[in-house]
C-alpha cells in the first residue's frame, strides 16, 4: 500500500480522485477482491461512490480485507479445535472463544462443535432421544 500511496502522490496528484481509485482497482485481482472490485466499479460508474481523497478509499480497502483475514483465522482455529483429553467445560470455553468472530452460527456452528468433541461424548449425545440442536 505504501508504494501505491507514493506513486499516487508523485504521479497522479493532478488526476481526479475517481481516476486514482480506478487505477488502484486495476491492480486488485483474484477471489473476493474481484467481486469487491466489481461492486466498487459499478458504484463509481453510477456516481454513488464518493471519496474526497484516494486515502479514504485505501483506508476502506484495509478495513474490508483486514476483517476478512481475521474471520478466516477464526474459522481455521475453529476447524482445528478438538476436545482431546480436556474436560468438556474447558473445550466449551475454548470453542466459544474460537467461534467469536468466525461468523459461524446455527447448524454450521453445532456441526463444528460436534466434530471437535470426543467421539465417546458425541456418540452418547446422538443416541439420546432428543439430540441437542445448539451448543448450549
Amino acid at each position: 500500500m505504501t508504494a501505491c500511496r507514493l506513486y499516487i502522490r508523485m504521479k497522479m496528484r493532478e488526476v481526479a480522485v475517481e481516476e486514482q481509485i480506478q487505477w488502484v482497482l486495476s491492480y486488485m485481482q483474484g477471489g473476493s477482491a474481484d467481486v469487491w472490485k466489481e461492486n466498487i466499479l459499478e458504484d463509481l460508474e453510477a456516481g454513488v461512490l464518493e471519496y474526497e481523497t484516494v486515502e479514504e478509499f485505501l483506508t476502506d480497502i484495509r478495513k474490508e480485507f483486514r476483517e476478512r483475514d481475521k474471520e478466516l483465522v477464526k474459522v481455521a482455529e475453529l476447524k482445528q479445535l478438538e476436545q482431546g483429553g480436556k474436560m468438556m467445560e474447558e473445550f466449551v470455553q475454548e470453542f466459544r472463544k474460537a467461534a467469536r468472530g468466525s461468523r459461524y452460527e446455527g447448524r454450521l456452528l453445532v456441526e463444528e462443535f460436534k466434530r471437535g468433541m470426543s467421539k465417546a461424548i458425541r456418540r452418547k449425545l446422538m443416541e439420546t432421544e432428543r439430540p441437542p440442536t445448539s451448543i448450549e
